[in-house]
């Protein structure tokens, strides 16, 4: 069998084609594409693909998307699947007030952040840990599991580029090249892009302090992920490791456990 999976972020469709569905795997094939051009996928980055059996994505760009995504995957005939976040799901307990009301998005990064924790302890012979699961996008998200497994919350803040867009529209005269990260500026643009990013970084940083609390003094586990990851790993003063898969490996994960 062959498994394709899709991630539609709010500005791009990544996706990956595995021979099976075991998190952590080499992908055979994967690309990523803006939204404006997924209507052409069947005619180009996927035409040449070895038809998948099935498929499982993410969606956060709406229902409008996920029509023309459908339309692209009629070249082969596999039944189109998207993840629901559910009560229960690959080691995840879902604590969202509406469970299903969770972003598909942070479900399967949560789902695939689990599979690293348990992949962790078992290299270690150690107890599960909690983990601290950042995804950096369009929009910010910082959720907490602990270390059963139960995600017990997390914060939703607006990215780089919405930070930016928000000041410019909100002020006059802030329409400035993008800056630097410093500590303390000294010229407009600089101001602008270190005040949204020592503004996430202190989010991530507290949250990672009350997670730890929480915990009974365990450390978590660090991921992120998300297109800008690597410009937000060295800005924060905890040690992330990033992972660009972790959607994937939660889709993955989410998979086998279906199969269980």
């Amino acid at each position: 069998m062959s498994f394709l999976a899709i991630d539609i972020g709010n500005t791009r469709l990544k996706w990956a084609l595995f021979a099976r569905t075991q998190p952590g795997e080499a992908p055979l094939a994967q690309g990523a594409v803006f939204l404006e051009t997924i209507d052409v996928l069947a005619e180009s980055d996927w035409r040449t693909l070895q038809a998948p059996t099935a498929m499982l994505g993410s969606n956060v760009a709406g229902d409008a998307v996920r029509r023309r995504v459908e339309e692209q995957l009629e070249l082969w005939d596999i039944e189109p699947r998207w993840t629901v976040p559910s009560a229960q799901a690959a080691g995840v307990v879902n604590g969202y007030d509406h469970p299903t009301r969770l972003g598909a998005d942070r479900w399967a990064a949560l789902a695939g952040a689990r599979w690293h924790v348990l992949q962790r302890a078992k290299a270690l012979g150690a107890p599960p840990q909690p983990a601290l699961v950042v995804m950096v996008g369009t929009a910010v998200t910082v959720d907490s599991l602990d270390a059963s497994g139960r995600f017990i919350g997390g914060l939703i803040l607006p990215g780089f580029g919405l930070m930016l867009r928000a000041l410019e529209q909100g002020t006059a005269g802030l329409r400035v090249p993008t800056g630097e990260v410093v500590d303390f500026p000294t010229n407009t643009s600089d101001a602008l892009m270190s005040g949204g990013a020592h503004a996430l970084a202190g989010a991530i940083e507290r949250i990672h302090e009350r997670l730890v609390r929480r915990c009974g003094g365990i450390e978590p586990l660090r991921l992120m992920t998300g297109g800008a990851a690597v410009k937000m790993a060295p800005i924060t003063d905890l040690p992330f490791e990033t992972v660009d898969t972790l959607i994937f490996d939660g889709l993955l994960a989410l998979e086998a456990d279906r199969g269980r």
